[in-house]
This record gives structure tokens, sequence and C-alpha cells, in this order.
């Protein structure tokens, strides 16, 4: 089905239920989810669809709503935009013991949604034009996040369009905010105004054995600057109390986003760039492939550990 407008959320939608071990596994997020669940100092940014706050597995987390166009609230359970939404918050803000990843519980999570609910039945893809995505990000920045995740990808995009976000991920870049954008799961090999920002993040979806996933989108600057997370397989939080299966890079890049956020929790007097560097591993030598290494928590850890930063 062709888009009817210009983002969409980035990966799939979910369905069944399954253990997150394996996953955080992976990506060596296990070990370091042992030393914090975040601290609400630290500030991330969700920009997806509208979250059920009220959730069991959310109730006691500090989730706020940055006031714009949609609430934060889910006003239909069984939209799409709420269940993309909710589950990619489960991941980043769930309470550790419930089927979410629930990678940084501790943590402050502004919730700025772009998805207009629609009925579950209805065919239109969770949309929103890419000058409200970038208002969107510059909301967050100026709302204090520390870091915004991004499940979502440009599929029509415009010149007016391009600059807007440029300008937006450039202020972004300025006030120190990181960007971790999903990069989308098209299959193709190019880039975006997202993807190919010299500030973002860009994440692409790994299989259980830390392959990428072929329906992931790749390119120069992904395979550069950003890295490969778990997106296959991933249970979270579902809108009507059960648990869900997602896949795709919308699961994938709040792996990233919630790697980055507990590395801020731990090291505060780390500068954004710091704990960029180490997560992305840009101190090594220049990647040309157009695949990302595979993102490993601990070994970031370690690396600002050497720092003396904390």
């Amino acid at each position: 089905m062709r888009p009817i407008a210009h983002v969409c959320p980035a990966g799939g939608y979910p369905s069944a239920s399954s253990s997150n071990a394996a996953p955080l596994d992976l990506v060596n997020l296990s070990s370091l989810m042992k030393l914090t669940s975040g601290r609400t100092a630290t500030t991330i940014g969700l920009i997806d669809g509208p979250v059920v706050t009220d959730h069991a597995d959310l109730a006691g987390t500090n989730i706020r709503e940055i006031p714009g166009r949609l609430a934060g609230s889910c006003a239909r359970a069984t939209s799409i935009a709420c269940m993309h939404g909710t589950f990619v918050a489960g991941i980043l803000s769930a309470r550790r013991g419930s089927s979410a990843p629930a990678i940084c519980p501790g943590c402050t999570l502004l919730v700025r949604p772009i998805f207009t609910e629609t009925p579950f039945g209805n065919t239109a893809i969770p949309s929103a034009t890419p000058l409200e995505l970038a208002t969107a990000i510059v909301d967050c920045v100026d709302a204090g996040a520390h870091i915004v995740n991004l499940s979502a990808a440009i599929t029509q995009p415009s010149s007016k369009g391009e600059r807007a976000l440029e300008q937006a991920l450039d202020y972004s870049a300025k006030r120190g905010v990181v960007v971790v954008a999903a990069a989308g799961n098209q299959g193709t090999i190019g880039s975006s105004a997202i993807t190919r920002h010299p500030w973002v993040i860009p994440v692409v979806a790994s299989d259980l054995h830390g392959r990428p996933i072929g329906y992931s989108n790749f390119g120069n600057s992904i395979g550069r600057r950003g890295l490969s997370a778990p997106g296959h397989g991933i249970t979270s939080l579902g809108t009507n109390g059960q648990a869900f299966i997602f896949g795709g890079t919308s699961a994938a890049a709040p792996f990233v986003t919630g790697t980055i956020a507990l590395l801020q929790s731990i090291f505060p007097k780390a500068t954004a760039s710091t704990v960029k560097l180490a997560v992305t591993k840009r101190r090594t030598a220049r990647r040309v492939t157009i695949v990302p290494s595979l993102l490993d928590a601990w070994s970031a850890y370690q690396q600002l550990a050497n720092t003396g930063l904390h």
C-alpha cells in the first residue's frame, strides 16, 4: 500500500509474546542494566505515537507529555499509532521485571506524538509531514531532552521538508541532544535527510544472531555512523494489558537510545559527543561498509569508565 503522507513508523506491527533476554544479551545491555535503571535527570524525547500512560507496567515511571497538536496519552488504544508508541515506550521505560526490555525506567520520558490515531482496521499508515517532525525535534530539545528517539522514516521527502529537518537536527547538535533514528524498513540503499545528518545515529535491525535483517535500509552514512541493534521478535508492552512481539528498525532504535540514556545516567559529566563516540566506536578506523557494526553497550561503558568521568 502506498503511504498517504511523508513520515511513517519505521517498524512492523505487534503480535504475540516472547522473551527479551536474548536481545539484551546480544548487545551486552544486561550487564549495563545491572548497574543502573537510569536517573530522572536523564531525559529521553520519544517522537512516535501516543502512549498508554496508565499501563500497569508504566505506572510509576517518569513520563511527561510535551504539549503539541496531538495528545501524549492514547485516546484510542486499538489504533496503530497508540500500539506503536506504547511498544517503543515499553522498551525504554517499562518497569523492570515486565514483559518489555525495560532498559531505562528510572529516566524521564518526554512523549511527543507525531502519529494521528486511527482505528486499527483503517488502512492508512500513521503519518506526519517532515515539517511536523522537525517541529517535534525542536520541541523535545526545548523541553530538556538529552536523547531523542525517532522510530520513524521519511517516505516522501520534499526539499522544504528536508531543509526543516536539517535545521532541526543542527539545532539538536548545537544543544548537545543526541538523535537516534530508525534507518527504515524499505530494504533500500541510500540515505535521507535524517540518516545522512552527521549528528544522527541511524539504527538498522539485526536478528538474534547479530546479522543485519535484509529489509533494513543501508547506506554509506548508515554504515559509517550508525549501529545495528536487535529488531526481530522483540517483546514489549501492548495496549490491552498483554505483551506483543514487534520487528523492524523501530524496535531496534530504542536499544541504542536506552544504552545512551543509561550511560549518561552513570556518567553525567560526559558530553553528548563523548558518549556518542563511545557508543558508535567512532575512534576506530573509518568504516567503508554500508552495514553498521552491532551495538556493544558494555564496551561503550568500559570506554567511558576509562576516562574517569564518573
